[in-house]
């Protein structure tokens, strides 16, 4: 019998991930590892799906060396399957360290950055939890003008309107959900209120003495082409 079907037998667990009853024991995933005290008395790390149940056999399934070498294990295994659930549950079961669950923000800060220096409102913060930095929300500042997803440049933050609701969000956390506005001329939706007020505060400085209409882009350039076409001809 091998060490771990001793184990099994007597309801001590151990973390595995390649081991099946039914097939041969090759040690691949190296979680299952076990501290083995030598004849010198010197303590080793060994794989106990593999190692031979000897009487009078001294085993640890808990110390120290064990730990580092289930967390090395666990570390390589996550290098090669970041997203994998299972993994994820045998570390939080057996309490091996993982570090952060990977998420696709690469913490460039653009967002946070554009949305600051260039929309000119700051609904994003880079904050720390348990240790490692993450891009979060400022609560009731986001505006709904989608700047930020445009140039996330691994598209962890997401946009999605639906129904006439915009909602932008990164990981689980909620940035902003904004009803949208229709276009007066072709009826898309288009814009949140949040954004055009934003827009027509940012402008006030500037002398305008044009009636107001919500437009969306395309149908602003298309009755400023021909605004201009027909200034045209006018003037021939």
């Amino acid at each position: 019998m091998t060490v771990m079907e001793v184990l099994k037998q007597n309801e001590i667990r151990v973390p595995t991930l390649c081991y099946h009853k039914a097939l041969r024991p090759i040690g691949a995933c190296k979680l299952c590892a076990v501290e083995v005290k030598s004849k010198a008395g010197k303590p080793r790390v060994m794989l106990s799906c593999i190692l031979k149940a000897k009487q009078g056999l001294a085993i640890s399934t808990d110390s120290e060396l064990v730990k580092k070498a289930r967390e090395k294990a666990m570390h390589r295994l996550l290098s090669l399957a970041p997203q994998a659930k299972r993994l994820r549950q045998i570390a939080e079961e057996f309490d091996i360290p993982t570090g952060p669950i990977p998420d696709g923000c690469v913490r460039c800060r653009l967002c946070i950055r554009v949305c600051k220096e260039v929309v000119g409102v700051g609904a994003l913060k880079m904050e720390k939890r348990d240790g490692t930095s993450y891009v979060l929300p400022i609560e009731g500042l986001c505006i709904g003008c989608g700047t930020c997803a445009n140039i996330c440049p691994t598209g962890t933050i997401h946009l999605v309107d639906e129904e006439g609701i915009r909602t932008i969000s990164i990981r689980e956390e909620t940035i902003g959900i904004h009803p949208l506005l229709r276009c007066e001329a072709c009826g898309r939706y288009f814009a949140s209120q949040k954004f055009l007020a934003h827009i027509s505060e940012a402008t006030l400085p500037h002398i305008d003495i044009k009636e107001h209409h919500r437009y969306c882009p395309t149908c602003s350039k298309l009755f400023s082409d021909r605004a201009k076409a027909s200034s045209r001809f006018k003037r021939i």
